[in-house]
């Protein structure tokens, strides 16, 4: 028998900017499910669009956000309830720090057959699909039976578990990039991915890492990431200096990871012939560019970078390893009952990663 309470606080997702702190049902753990109490949840860059109405995430006949749902998917918690064979399935008990894939995916599909189970056809992302996908900004959630579980082991600090969702995309993205030991690599974004990425690819050791952002504080944490050098394009002529020091060449990976158009552009001039441009952000609106720089012009190879697969584990033993930081990115929390208070402060320049913490 559950001993979990009957009702939970939740934000509920209902429009854009329609988003209300409720009780709601506490979920029950079904066949091979998983329910958590959750420890933290971090509010993404894809939260503030979502919330904001962006048509990526609204529009159309079939929107990404299926309301009312609960947001939310970055997240750790601590296993409250296990359906049955769940324990066996996943090797739990309850009391396990664990955190899933961002996707739940379907397992049927061609892709999940395949083992691209990040490309799932269904494509159930926690936090944007109700009823089948609720998200962590409440005080419990559920795993679906098809989700892949990763346990997270003392050695890993609170704010580092938070930031692990975050931590396997990056790991993602970075494998993406190829990074050899000569390569001048550019990332294009120091806000929370850019920052784990920009620990990641120090670990690389490329020849240099420079760093670009418009936030001087968020420069300043590169910096102590791992950055060689960091460049606020809003005061300094950064396709210049990446031209320069590279005897004009460019530079030779791109990484973008800002979120805005200008990210795509500057990339395209900036980086060299033959150079590999990863794109990384969800974008709030369409992004137009002259497509005869990628073919015709100089030969570039585009590779995407989408959620984490399978590199879950690599995040949680990089941070036990303490090769890896959540120090200067996580700055602020708030409980769930401030989740307006909490958003606000996600859009501060002195916020990089908001969490709230029911």
């Amino acid at each position: 028998m559950s001993v979990l309470p009957e009702t939970m606080k939740a934000v509920v997702a209902y429009g854009p900017e329609d988003y209300r702190v409720k009780e709601v049902p506490t979920p029950k753990a079904g066949y091979g499910e998983v329910v958590i109490k959750v420890e933290a949840c971090g509010i993404c860059g894809s939260d503030l669009k979502a919330f904001h109405g962006s048509a990526m995430y609204w529009g159309g006949e079939d929107p990404w956000m299926k309301a009312p749902v609960i947001p939310g998917h970055e997240f750790y918690g601590i296993v409250a309830e296990l359906g049955e064979g769940a324990a066996e399935k996943y090797d739990l008990q309850v009391g396990d720090r664990v955190t899933t894939d961002q996707i739940n995916p379907c397992g049927k599909c061609k892709f999940c057959q395949t083992g691209k189970y990040w490309m799932c056809d269904v494509h159930n992302i926690y936090g944007f699909q109700k009823g089948v996908a609720e998200g962590a900004m409440a005080e419990y959630m559920k795993f679906g039976s098809t989700a892949r579980i990763y346990k997270i082991g003392d050695g890993v600090t609170a704010e580092e578990a938070a930031l692990v969702e975050p931590m396997a995309c990056a790991v993602h993205t970075v494998q993406r990039a190829t990074i050899e030991f000569e390569d001048v690599v550019v990332l294009a974004g120091a806000g929370t991915l850019g920052l784990c990425m920009t620990q990641l690819i120090a670990l690389k050791t490329p020849k240099k890492l420079i760093v670009l952002d418009t936030n001087e504080k968020r420069l300043s944490v590169a910096k102590k990431l791992g950055a060689d050098i960091v460049i606020n394009p809003l005061k300094e002529d950064a396709i210049k200096i990446v031209k320069d020091l590279t005897d004009g060449y460019g530079c030779d990976v791109y990484i973008e990871a800002t979120g805005h158009p200008t990210g795509v552009t500057q990339g395209l001039e900036m980086i060299r012939r033959l150079g590999r441009f990863i794109e990384f952000s969800v974008f709030g609106q369409e992004v137009t560019t002259d497509w005869s720089v990628i073919g015709d012009r100089k030969e570039l190879d585009i590779r995407g970078s989408h959620l984490g697969p399978y590199t879950y584990p690599i995040a949680i033993d990089l941070f036990e390893r303490n090769l890896i930081t959540s120090e200067g990115i996580v700055t602020h929390s708030f409980k769930v009952d401030d989740f307006a208070e909490a958003m606000e402060m996600a859009h501060h320049p002195e916020a990089i990663k908001v969490l709230l913490k029911p």
